[in-house]
């Protein structure tokens, strides 16, 4: 089918277009809404600033298309191919991207608000200043992802992927972190204030300056992270492994150290919970 002939049809009123193939065509701006696409070949397909509102795009191949500005907001995108597309500024609230495939994608600034992302792979995308609140993110793959400046407040990301994952700066308060894997991963100056991390894993992690005022962040492995200047006031380190870790100016203040392990650890010029600091 050609483009011509899809935008066509769909003036008429059709909106069934299973399995169809567009390759390498061009529908910047086109109005697709609530069109049926499923299981269709659009790599590589030019959708920039298209109206994809409601679309169901489920398993279709989306490789190297480029969607940057395209409206895709309650779209249905199980189980889809976004390898290395272009993203951009997209918005993707409430979307359904479930068991999705984004490698190395470009969502940087894109909206994924509400946006269902559960065991997506995200692996090497670019999510810099992307929304992700209240985003679901269960046993996402986000190994090596860029995430600078996003916001992941409310997200769920129990037993995610993060391995080396870069999330400088990033607003991850009130996130359900249980269970996930983030050795090596970047959080320097990140918020994670109230978040819940119970079981994760951040050994390695640079943590330097992040915020986890009154967060739960018992039974979590710290092995040689870098906490250093990190705020960590009321917040529950009971049955944690911080052994090796640098908590350097670290605050402490009234947080809950029981059965706590700091073997090893530089507490130089730290604040403990009773308000003493450590030489």
């Amino acid at each position: 089918m050609e483009a011509e002939e899809l935008l066509k049809q769909y003036a008429a009123g059709e909106r069934n277009f299973k399995g169809i193939t567009l390759v390498e065509v061009d529908l910047r701006g086109a109005d697709l809404s609530n069109a049926n696409f499923t299981r269709a070949n659009f790599r590589n397909i030019k959708l920039m600033d298209a109206n994809l509102c409601g679309v169901n795009l489920r398993e279709v191949n989306l490789g190297d298309a480029y969607l940057n500005g395209s409206n895709l907001s309650e779209a249905n995108l199980i189980g889809t191919s976004l390898v290395k597309t272009d993203l951009t500024n997209a918005d993707l609230s409430e979307a359904n991207l479930r068991g999705s495939n984004s490698r190395e994608a470009n969502l940087s600034q894109a909206n994924l608000r509400g946006a269902n992302l559960t065991e997506a792979n995200l692996s090497q995308a670019n999510l810099t200043a992307a929304n992700l609140t209240a985003a679901t993110m269960i046993r996402v793959n986000l190994i090596r992802a860029i995430l600078n400046g996003s916001n992941l407040e409310s997200a769920n990301l129990t037993n995610a992927l993060m391995n080396e994952s870069i999330l400088e700066e990033a607003n991850l308060s009130n996130g359900i972190l249980s269970g996930a894997m983030l050795s090596g991963a970047n959080l320097s100056e990140a918020e994670l204030s109230k978040s819940t991390t119970i079981g994760a894993t951040l050994s390695e992690a640079n943590l330097s300056g992040a915020k986890l005022r009154t967060a739960n962040v018992s039974w979590t492995t710290f092995r040689g992270a870098n906490m250093s200047g990190a705020n960590l006031f009321r917040a529950n380190l009971s049955w944690s492994n911080l052994t090796g870790a640098i908590l350097i100016k670290a605050v402490l203040i009234d947080a809950k150290l029981n059965k706590t392990n700091l073997r090893d650890a530089d507490m130089r010029g730290a604040i403990m919970p009773d308000g003493t600091t450590c030489p």
